[in-house]
């Protein structure tokens, strides 16, 4: 399902910040090379995500799913000065393009890259959370928030992708096991009282939480 009329996103893109240099090569790349190009944050949910991070001025980001890292240097562009981006990519090849897109904006030392499962290094990140961005496979949304929340700042900010997963969310009976996911996931967050939230219709879904 076509969720956003592609003359008003591009209409919206002319009207932004322009990418800058590091991320419009990265754009192209991937559009180029990448199996699933569709996977990136791009223009606009990237301006999205630095403005938001630079409201926030994190001093600890968790970002669940790198892919080629597009995002986390969006979010990075937010830190606090001593502040630091902890992402989480399962697959070892994406994330040794993330590694190498990381040097080319010269946030290497800004970024900590961890490959493998992230319901295994959740758990040994000892951090306080300001800002966390759920962007892996939709199936582990809720087991993923319910790591996170509890290690989240009073005021911290969550942001999930993907929760109106290419309309799936909006059909009568939905049927894919990642619509379903991500359908459970959105109820579970309309149901916590302990959170003020917010979905944007941004891209493909945009969950804007608030920790109480």
């Amino acid at each position: 399902m076509e969720l956003i009329n592609p003359k008003a996103e591009a209409y919206a893109a002319l009207y932004s910040s322009r990418e800058d240099a590091v991320l419009k090569r990265i754009t192209a790349e991937t559009e180029q090379s990448h199996k699933q190009p569709h996977m990136l944050s791009g223009h606009l949910q990237g301006q999205f995500l630095e403005i938001i991070s630079k409201l926030v001025q994190p001093q600890r980001i968790l970002e669940i799913g790198t892919m080629v890292g597009y995002s986390s240097i969006c979010l990075a562009k937010g830190l606090a000065v001593d502040g630091v981006l902890h992402t989480i990519e399962m697959r070892e090849t994406d994330a040794a393009i993330a590694q190498s897109n990381f040097e080319k904006a010269g946030l290497q030392d800004r970024i900590q890259l961890h490959v493998g499962n992230a319901l295994e290094i959740i758990p040994q990140l000892n951090e306080t959370w300001d800002l966390v961005f759920i962007d892996a496979d939709k199936t582990g949304y809720a087991r993923y928030y319910e790591l996170v929340k509890p290690r989240l700042r009073s005021g911290g900010l969550i942001l999930a992708d993907n929760v109106l997963f290419h309309g799936d969310v909006l059909e009568e009976e939905i049927k894919g096991k990642n619509g379903k996911a991500v359908h459970a996931f959105n109820e579970l967050i309309a149901a916590d009282e302990e959170v003020e939230k917010i979905m944007l219709t941004l891209r493909d879904g945009l969950f804007l939480i608030r920790k109480k």
